[in-house]
């Protein structure tokens, strides 16, 4: 069944490639992203199935104008996939505030807005599904990534939240977790500059590890996006897509030791209650 949907981040990375894909496929869109140059030559092989439109998602005017144009244009939308964003890598005291702030502002504050400026009209139209990309450091945790992963761990808060909030207005939400891909996520990561002290150090090592190319991610970007697009098929929605075997990996370990320190610590959890 053909479908309508929208896009944020369209213009390079997994937005892209699902962009291609669903095009191909026959489906609509409407696809954003704050450069259009790449979107150009495809709206020319596909002028009638694809809308685009600039979006900077930092502009909370801008983001709830663009949505409703785009509903202007459709009608209808059925699908989200909130993909905008990128990395920010640097030990917690190298990165700067104006880096941290820019990447909540953009990662967590930014996909936020895309969500609520989608409520309301879901709602009103009786549904919708929204794939929130996310990252396996939305439940894992590594050195260097600490602002990164405040900015997914927290969208992936705010959506579980949010899912049982509307879940009434038959809308669902994906919160999708794409482990290390082969992407052009590295030339956005935005870098610290190093601190000297910290050059023995994890944090330091793995610097070294990543300028000198020793760590090759294994996700297929292609494989993954046509898993993101076929997850819209499964009824329910499943809550959760954790997508190639280093996320698997990762997320389940991180789960297992979460859970041993939950239980190693149980006698003092279950003793700080008011007294019966």
């Amino acid at each position: 069944m053909k479908k309508t949907w929208f896009i944020t981040g369209a213009s390079s990375g997994f937005g892209l490639s699902i962009l291609k894909l669903l095009l191909s496929r026959g489906h609509k869109v409407a696809a954003t992203a704050r450069n259009l140059e790449p979107l150009g030559r495809i709206k020319e092989q596909y002028p009638d199935n694809l809308w685009i439109m600039e979006l900077d998602i930092k502009d909370s005017n801008l983001v709830h104008n663009v949505v409703n144009d785009a509903f202007n244009h459709f009608k209808t939308i059925d699908v989200v996939v909130n993909n905008a964003g990128y990395g920010l890598f640097g030990a917690a005291e190298e990165i700067t505030n104006d880096q941290i702030e820019r990447i909540i502002d953009t990662n967590l504050m930014g996909s936020i807005r895309v969500i609520r400026a989608f409520l309301t009209h879901f709602r009103k139209q009786n549904g919708g599904r929204i794939l929130q990309v996310s990252s396996e450091g939305g439940q894992v945790a590594y050195p260097n990534f600490s602002a990164y992963h405040a900015s997914k761990w927290g969208i992936e808060g705010f959506v579980e939240s949010t899912a049982q909030e509307v879940s009434s207005f038959n809308i669902e939400f994906t919160i999708v977790e794409p482990g290390p891909t082969r992407t052009s996520f590295g030339k956005s990561l935005d870098t610290a500059e190093p601190i000297e002290a910290y050059r023995n150090t994890v944090s330091g090592k793995m610097r070294e590890s990543f300028s000198n190319g020793i760590f090759t991610p294994k996700g297929d970007l292609e494989k993954m996006a046509n898993a993101i697009v076929n997850s819209v098929d499964v009824t329910p929605a499943p809550f959760r897509l954790a997508l190639g075997a280093t996320a698997f990996e990762n997320i389940n370990n991180a789960l297992n030791e979460r859970l041993a320190v939950l239980h190693a610590m149980k006698s003092v959890t279950l003793n700080v209650d008011v007294d019966a």
